[in-house]
Formats: structure tokens, C-alpha cells, sequence
């Protein structure tokens, strides 16, 4: 499945005329999102994190589950978490193995996660002070308390509160669909220096194979070269991970390890 209509630029009036037309019942919470935005970029003036730290607040006052992803039920929110652990099972992913969740939100996988690895080896960030108060109703839902998951809030993805070579699996799942360009660079710039001998990072992203560009200031699209030669300069390698491409999600997925980890990491 992958992104879809990877050629599409959704930024564009004719683009968002004919969606309109296809789709009258979304054209309500769309002007919404766009009276807001022009709000918050008043507010929050070329700085991103604060901007999309107040959508979340503002999201996450709705609904937890809608705000992440802007998944429409419960059981969608649930099925998609399962996809993303799944996913990371089957490609290595073991009790005993450390894990950072880039972007945890209210723990839609990481509640799997955490049940699935070893107590304390779960760490969990967001921007969000409002959706981590959101994951530790989770935890609650959930029973998970004595599993010691970390849940911490972040300013920026420079993860300098964070211990060198520590984590098997960095994850980032719907972060960087909602960063502009210099916040994925500031991630690649450092996740190398968290990561674990032979550990890798799997992020997602919304895949554009034409002209990228972005939805106000909450979606943007990007191809998949210019990520690959992005991590490139930071030393780490990545690839686009075909197998997720056949999976029923939207976003397509990236896999990054040091180079000189290529030939010894922790999945298949």
C-alpha cells in the first residue's frame, strides 16, 4: 500500500478543490485545522516544535485517540499500533533489547512494547506534555505500571539527555509526516550517537515521488531520496523498507543504521 498518490502535491487549490468535492463531509474539520493554523503560526513565528506542541494540545482536548495519527476510532488506533509492533517483532525486535520511541503520543504501540520488552528497557518521548498525560492513562488502562517505562517530554529531537550507544531500536512512527526539514535533520544529526552497535532506527513519512511540499504547517511530504541522502550526510545508512509498503497504512518507512552497522544489525 505505501503513501498514497505519491505524485499528488495536496498543497496545491485544484488538488484541495477536487478533494473538497470528493469528500464535502471533511471540508468542516479541514477549515478548522487551517483557521487554527493561521492562528498558531502568528503565535508560534518559525518555531515548530511550540507550533505543533499547541495542535496537540488542541487535538489531544478532543480526543487522545484522534490525535494521534487523527485516527477516527478506537479500534483503528488499536489496529494500527498493532501493525507497528508487529512489524518490529518480526524484524528482531527481543525482550531484552533497549527501545526509544521518538514521538510516543499516548502510546498507541508503545503500551505493546512495553508488555513485550524487559522492565525499564522501554523509553518514550513526546513534545506533548498533554498526550504523556494521555499514555500514563494508558499505562493505567493497561496494567503496565510495573514494567518502568520512561515517558518523558522533549523540547527538540537533539536527545542530549540521552546515554551514548544505549538503544537496540530508535522509532518513529507519524513524527516526521509533521516535521519540516530541519527538524529531521536535527534528529539525523544525533540519533547515531544514541544508537547501539549494530541497532538501527525506523521512522515514517509521508512519500511524495513529485514535487514535495506541505498541508499548513502539519503535513508534510517528502521523497524518499532526499531523507536517504539527508541521513547520508550524518553518516547512516538508509533504506526504504519494501515489506512495510505492502502493509494496509499511508506512510511508507525508512530504515537507518551507522554505516559502519550495515552488515550486523539487530533485524532482518
Amino acid at each position: 500500500m505505501g503513501a498514497t498518490e505519491p505524485g499528488r502535491n495536496r498543497s496545491r487549490l485544484t488538488h484541495r478543490a477536487r478533494y473538497a468535492l470528493r469528500h464535502p463531509e471533511r471540508v468542516p474539520a479541514h477549515a478548522r485545522r487551517a483557521a487554527r493554523d493561521a492562528l498558531l503560526r502568528l503565535r508560534y513565528r518559525g518555531d515548530h516544535i511550540a507550533y505543533y506542541r499547541a495542535v496537540m494540545a488542541s487535538d489531544t482536548a478532543r480526543s487522545a485517540e484522534a490525535a494521534v495519527g487523527h485516527t477516527p476510532s478506537r479500534e483503528t488506533w488499536a489496529r494500527i499500533g498493532r501493525m507497528q509492533f508487529d512489524y518490529l517483532v518480526a524484524h528482531g525486535l527481543r525482550p531484552h533489547h533497549r527501545m526509544l520511541e521518538i514521538g510516543c503520543g499516548n502510546l498507541r504501540a508503545g503500551r505493546l512494547f512495553i508488555g513485550h520488552l524487559d522492565t525499564g528497557n522501554y523509553y518514550g518521548i513526546d513534545i506533548s506534555p498533554h498526550i504523556l498525560l494521555a499514555a500514563q492513562d494508558t499505562l493505567v488502562r493497561e496494567g503496565l505500571q510495573a514494567k518502568l517505562p520512561h515517558l518523558t517530554l522533549a523540547a527538540d529531537l537533539t536527545l542530549a539527555f540521552l546515554p551514548e550507544g544505549h538503544f537496540d531500536v530508535v522509532h518513529a512512527h507519524s513524527v516526521f509526516s509533521h516535521s519540516p526539514r530541519h527538524v529531521i535533520e536535527e534528529c539525523f544529526a544525533h540519533v547515531g550517537r544514541v544508537l547501539a552497535p549494530g541497532g538501527f532506527f525506523d521512522f515514517t513519512f509521508d512519500r511524495t515521488e513529485g514535487e514535495e511540499h506541505q498541508v499548513l504547517r502539519e503535513d508534510f511530504y517528502y521523497r524518499t531520496e532526499t531523507l536517504i541522502g539527508l541521513a547520508a550526510r550524518y553518516g547512516l545508512s538508509a533504506r526504504l523498507m519494501d515489506d512495510w509498503e505492502r502493509l494496509p497504512h499511508r506512510q511508507s518507512k525508512i530504515r537507518v543504521t551507522a554505516m559502519s552497522d550495515r552488515a550486523r544489525t539487530v533485524g532482518p
